[in-house]
């Protein structure tokens, strides 16, 4: 009898990158935080004219289902129902003269509205996740 060795596990693709700007800008507002943060945490909803929008809010704790990314010092904990439309997703911090906010910059993402409030987004494909893996 032959004996079976189970293949090797892939790394999981990571969910989110983080650019210099938006991890120095969340390590920036932890350190000034006057209460403890366990990590950002980031999501979608459902909601504006193109159909949905990314939420940010601080997290205290890191729930059991939650998505943990970890880069350049910072934690991001993602919803565990956004999985599928963050995948791929690259987070930025950008400043103009009007103003300063984090973008994101989404694979999955197929329109936004007219005044950047909500985006359109498409769950990642199968095939998307075989590229991400190393």
């Amino acid at each position: 009898m032959a004996s079976h060795t189970p293949a090797p596990k892939r790394p999981r693709p990571k969910v989110m990158t983080l650019t210099d700007a938006a991890a120095a800008r969340v390590s920036e507002i932890v350190a000034n935080s006057d209460k403890p943060i366990a990590a950002l945490k980031v999501g979608v909803k459902n909601g504006g004219c193109a159909g949905m929008s990314y939420t940010m809010e601080w997290a205290e704790n890191i729930g059991k289902f939650d998505e943990v990314v970890e880069e350049k010092g910072v934690k991001l904990v993602i919803d565990p129902k956004a999985l599928m439309f963050l995948l791929g997703t690259e987070m930025d911090f950008e400043t103009t003269k009007l103003s300063s906010t984090f973008v994101f910059r989404n694979p999955n993402q197929t329109s936004a509205c007219g005044c950047g409030e909500s985006v359109a987004i498409e769950p990642a494909k199968p095939e998307a996740l075989e590229a991400a893996s190393p």
